[in-house]
């Protein structure tokens, strides 16, 4: 089983807007005693989040340090929630910009490392503790209009697997949330339904309450899933179309 969210204190990376901010909201709605908002500049926490239990705290995933500076402030975190991300919309080979992938595997895989590797430590200390990855359904099937965003998730995904087994011993559980759209900035281009940030927090907190080690949190994502287990063929040449018509649309 995962951690329990009552008299808990965690710890929200990217805390400031879309899920990160509504994985604060839900953690204190469910009864959390402390909510560390981790952002890279404190002041716009305080414009959206004026609650005594929520502490921000200054933080970039991608600096090591800085991570590690972070863990030994917050010592008392026993949920762990890797909700930072990073979209650099383009294209992984036909680029405009060859460092955007460089930036979005910073941000998308290592800066998950980085807080997995600074916080399983503390973790330990509490009893265990867990980790909640956020990720994306481009990470679990290959995304071709996601660029190097789509890679660098699937690598997140991996890295949430081989974590579970290392901290197993010590008690922490490790659940990898595959997110479909949602109605965010960072998908704010992309057509159709998209979820709600609150939904998706309030599904992926009760999946790691349960001791979920892969789980989807919306219709979507468990519709893309299937559709590409089923026909992966058809799905890279749907994938293939889509990138035709968005590019189309760009130019």
């Amino acid at each position: 089983m995962g951690a329990q969210i009552q008299g808990s204190v965690a710890i929200v990376t990217g805390a400031n807007r879309g899920i990160g901010l509504a994985f604060v909201e839900e953690l204190l709605r469910r009864g959390a005693s402390k909510v560390y908002a981790g952002v890279r500049e404190t002041e716009s926490v305080g414009r959206v989040l004026n609650d005594a239990a929520v502490v921000p705290v200054r933080l970039d995933v991608t600096d090591a340090d800085v991570v590690a500076q972070c863990a030994e402030q917050c010592g008392d975190v026993d949920i762990v929630v890797n909700n930072a991300g990073f979209h650099a919309r383009d294209r992984l080979v036909l680029c405009s910009d060859p460092q955007a992938a460089h930036r979005e595997m910073m941000v998308n895989y290592f800066g998950v490392l980085n807080m997995t590797r600074a916080f399983a430590p503390v973790l330990a200390r509490q009893g265990g503790g867990a980790i909640v990855n956020v990720l994306s359904i481009a990470g679990a099937v290959p995304t071709a209009f996601m660029g190097g965003y789509s890679p660098a998730k699937a690598a997140a995904l991996f890295l949430s697997t081989i974590a579970r087994a290392e901290l197993e011993p010590q008690g922490t559980s490790v659940t990898a949330l595959i997110v479909g759209s949602v109605d965010t900035r960072m998908a704010d281009h992309v057509e159709g339904s998209k979820e709600a940030p609150a939904d998706i927090a309030a599904a992926g907190l009760r999946a790691m309450e349960r001791g979920e080690r892969t789980f989807d949190t919306d219709a979507r994502a468990i519709r893309a899933r299937a559709r590409y287990a089923l026909d992966p063929a058809r799905y890279e040449r749907s994938q293939a179309k889509a990138l035709q018509v968005t590019t189309l649309r760009t130019t």
